[in-house]
């Protein structure tokens, strides 16, 4: 604990429980929920956009596509220059090259995206500063 705030951790895996999940941070009165990058979270995008709204919780995403969805913000890897690395070096073991002989690559792009609407739904205001380094806002 640093600064009198508490970091709750909670983890869900299965469809449904993220409605619990949210739910009991009500109570806690959280300031803000951190989505982190998961395959199955991306999967239930949908889902955690809408109880995040619901319950009034302000959350920031690992890509671009939950802002997209109506969520608040994200802040990561470009998921398109990703897929875009993935089909160049498809490309590249389907003409011959080994594997192995390919370099590890970690993302260059990384992508700030606010939804000012859900700010706004949210009763927040987003500062300038924050705007300015965005590089998209969602009117």
């Amino acid at each position: 604990m640093r600064r009198g705030k508490q970091l709750h951790i909670l983890k869900g895996g299965a469809e449904g429980e993220f409605d619990v999940i949210l739910a009991s941070l009500v109570p806690l009165r959280v300031g803000a929920l951190v989505v982190p990058a998961d395959p199955f979270f991306t999967s239930q995008r949908d889902s955690l956009v809408a109880l995040a709204s619901r319950y009034n919780i302000p959350a920031i995403y690992a890509w671009r596509e939950f802002p997209a969805a109506g969520g608040l913000i994200s802040y990561g890897p470009s998921l398109a220059v990703a897929y875009r690395q993935v089909g160049t070096y498809a490309g590249r073991i389907l003409k011959g090259e080994k594997p192995a002989d390919l370099p590890v690559q970690q993302p260059t792009t990384f992508e700030l995206v606010v939804n000012r609407n859900t700010a706004k739904l949210l009763g927040l205001v987003v500062p300038p500063s924050i705007l300015a380094r965005a590089d998209e806002v969602i009117e």
